[in-house]
């Protein structure tokens, strides 16, 4: 199971200017059956855990089954995943490290070279050993580099203004790693062994449920409500289950059903 989020543009009444919302993406991969999508606005939908549970339901969940959720350890998900199975493996998703990192290294290369020749250590091999560190699980030393990392350039911070954003972005990738540090396995073993370590097909969920429609070029605003219910018909489609939920609220339209050859001309 992978989760992760998106922000959509907000639309309150008249006003067109009403910033973003989250909203909730998330994919289970059974190992032999189809996987499937589901979606809610995070601040809307009053039974989020419920609907979860309801997909996997459908994809045969046992009591006390093991399951492996992959996200990228916001708040949010975290809750909702130690909600419905606190003892199941939970993942830190590689793929959303690795960005902060490379985040970080963007930022350290647009330092001044005065800058980088004050520090006791180069910021670009501490956070290259960071990334190394990580791979491999050893959260302990990642933890250590990286506060003495940004003890060193915050020391320069009032002299060089750039030093210091690097300094508060470090701090900040420091307290993600330690808040997730539960979920941060050997990632360098769970590969090698064929495992799951990021979540690439829930970010081609993302895509398919909310950023076609709502996000990439794409100049509309939405209510949470009008939002909310849209993702629930685009997941419905791709989870192919429209019709049997239509043919749930309207009997007769079971015996409706077109002709296979009809329906692939279709």
């Amino acid at each position: 199971m992978g989760l992760d989020g998106a922000y959509v543009h907000a639309r309150e009444g008249d006003n067109r200017t009403a910033g973003w919302f989250e909203v909730i993406v998330g994919k289970s991969i059974p190992l032999d059956q189809p996987a499937k999508c589901f979606s809610f606005v995070q601040t809307y939908d009053t039974k989020p855990k419920r609907r979860l549970f309801e997909v996997l339901r459908t994809q045969g969940l046992q009591m006390n089954q093991d399951l492996t959720f992959l996200s990228d350890g916001g708040a949010t998900v975290r809750e909702l995943q130690l909600y419905l199975s606190p003892e199941s493996e939970h993942i830190l998703d590689w793929f959303h490290v690795t960005m902060r990192i490379t985040q970080l290294q963007q930022q350290v290369k647009g330092l001044a070279a005065a800058t980088r020749a004050d520090c006791a250590r180069d910021p670009a091999q501490v956070l290259e050993s960071v990334k190394w560190y990580l791979w491999h699980g050893n959260v302990f030393r990642t933890l250590q580099d990286l506060s003495w990392l940004a003890d060193d350039v915050e020391a320069w911070g009032e002299t060089h203004p750039d030093a210091a954003k690097l300094a508060q972005r470090l701090w900040e990738f420091h307290d993600y790693i330690a808040n997730n540090r539960d979920w941060i396995p050997n990632y360098g073993e769970r590969y090698r062994s064929g495992e799951r370590i990021a979540t690439g097909f829930t970010e081609s969920a993302v895509n398919q449920v909310v950023s076609k429609r709502m996000v990439k070029q794409q100049q509309m605003r939405w209510t949470k409500h009008g939002a909310h219910r849209l993702l629930q018909v685009r997941v419905q489609v791709l989870n192919d289950d429209l019709r049997a939920t239509f043919c749930g609220w309207y009997a007769g339209m079971e015996q409706e059903r077109p002709e296979p050859a009809l329906a692939a001309a279709a």
